[in-house]
């Protein structure tokens, strides 16, 4: 198991969608509970941020590869999906 690096904003709502299927894809996959996670508000950590470039939040980094990054309009199903592939390929 590889562990996820999460970047997030708060007050955003990708990241608030993100964060939710997070909770969700635990509940429906529960070895994903198994899968380290760290999130981090990006503006506490700006020495961490510079060595995960991404310009959206939430961005979802397997070590120093960016494996997801929200992108403007997507829809929740959208994010879920995306956050799945992120757990799926830490899962590897």
């Amino acid at each position: 198991m590889k562990e996820i690096t999460a970047f997030y904003l708060y007050g955003c709502p990708y990241c608030q969608k993100a964060k939710q299927a997070v909770a969700e894809l635990i509940q429906e996959h529960p070895a994903y509970s198994n899968i380290p996670i760290h999130w981090y508000e990006e503006s506490e950590h700006p020495e961490l941020v510079k060595t995960h470039p991404y310009y959206y939040a939430p961005s979802m980094f397997i070590g120093q590869e960016k494996v997801y990054e929200a992108q403007p309009g997507q829809t929740y199903d959208e994010i879920k999906g995306f956050t799945k592939r992120v757990f799926d390929k830490a899962a590897e």
